[in-house]
């Protein structure tokens, strides 16, 4: 079996720029690209802070330049997912559902997945006056009336944030306490453009046969009395769950399940290395994402440099 140098599972920002500087430092890198290929971006419609598109550029569009661009320098991007990592030996050993291969280094860059309500129509509209960042989306309902639903800390930062662009941000929570800090929520009540709606759920998100958002139906849970609030926007900041599955038990993860790096990329693991929103819950940003992928791919190429059997293909 030809062992590779450097196998890359993700094919975010993260992983992509990854495979960009591996491919440049003539590593011939193997992208697994995953299920959720070119991640969050393919459920973003217009990202406005990406450096050096001044007019914008869409997710997907974005992402599908980063594809040719790796592959432009030798990354070979195969659409398979990652069944099973075997971390205890080297090299080390990556499974599909259909093959085998071994690397003497990897690069992790599986990513997190925003956890949604489970609505059809917020996947329906999700790009479309849905989101699940406040930083990448506020800027687009200037003037208008939003929602955000969520109870924690990032549900507050968000909705705080968000009152710099919305007219009136209502804040949705299940319960009737919040799991966020008392600081936030002392930020959120002092707000006057905040409206704080709990002990009530989300239904449905309206109007899926326009193609945009126009209001959301809650139901309140101790009367179960049902009522349509106008939004032009909602946001959902319930959480994001990191893709750490297969590293169960080999990685060192933190008790949210993020993978811990230290020193740039690396892990606890000798060549292995982790970038993007697997290991970080703080930024979440495609530039910071694309940003750690180029150390994790700087940081896998000097560990190969010290291993001898490690030849430059």
């Amino acid at each position: 079996m030809n062992t590779r140098n450097v196998i890359i599972i993700g094919s975010g920002p993260a992983g992509l720029t990854a495979a960009l500087y591996s491919g440049r430092a003539n590593l011939s890198p193997l992208v697994i690209e995953g299920l959720e290929a070119g991640g969050q971006l393919m459920m973003t419609t217009l990202v406005e802070n990406w450096p050096g598109n001044r007019d914008g550029i869409m997710g997907p569009d974005l992402m599908t330049e980063m594809r040719a661009q790796a592959e432009k320098f030798g990354a070979e991007i195969i659409q398979n997912h990652v069944v099973s990592v075997d971390c205890s030996s080297s090299p080390f050993v990556v499974k599909t559902a259909d093959a085998e291969y071994t690397t003497r280094s990897l690069i992790v860059a599986t990513g997190a997945s925003a956890r949604l309500l489970g609505l059809p129509s917020e996947r329906t509209l999700m790009g479309h006056g849905v989101s699940t960042c406040a930083t990448c989306d506020g800027y687009f309902f200037r003037g208008l009336e939003i929602a955000v639903v969520g109870g924690g800390d990032s549900a507050m930062e968000e909705a705080n944030f968000l009152t710099k662009f919305a007219s009136k941000v209502t804040l949705i929570h299940r319960r009737d306490s919040f799991r966020a800090s008392k600081i936030m929520q002392d930020k959120v009540r002092a707000n006057p453009k905040i409206e704080i709606l709990t002990n009530a759920i989300v239904l449905e998100i309206k109007d899926t046969g326009k193609g945009e958002v126009t209001g959301i139906v809650v139901q309140d849970v101790a009367s179960g009395t049902v009522k349509e609030i106008p939004v032009a926007g909602v946001f959902v900041a319930i959480g994001h769950t990191p893709n750490t599955a297969l590293f169960k038990g080999q990685l060192e993860l933190d008790a949210e399940g993020y993978v811990v790096t230290r020193d740039g990329a690396k892990t606890n693991l000798p060549g292995v290395f982790a970038c993007g929103d697997v290991q970080d819950h703080t930024y979440r940003q495609a530039i910071t994402a694309a940003g750690s992928g180029c150390m994790a791919a700087l940081d896998a190429e000097h560990y190969l440099d010290g291993i001898p059997e490690h030849l430059h293909t």
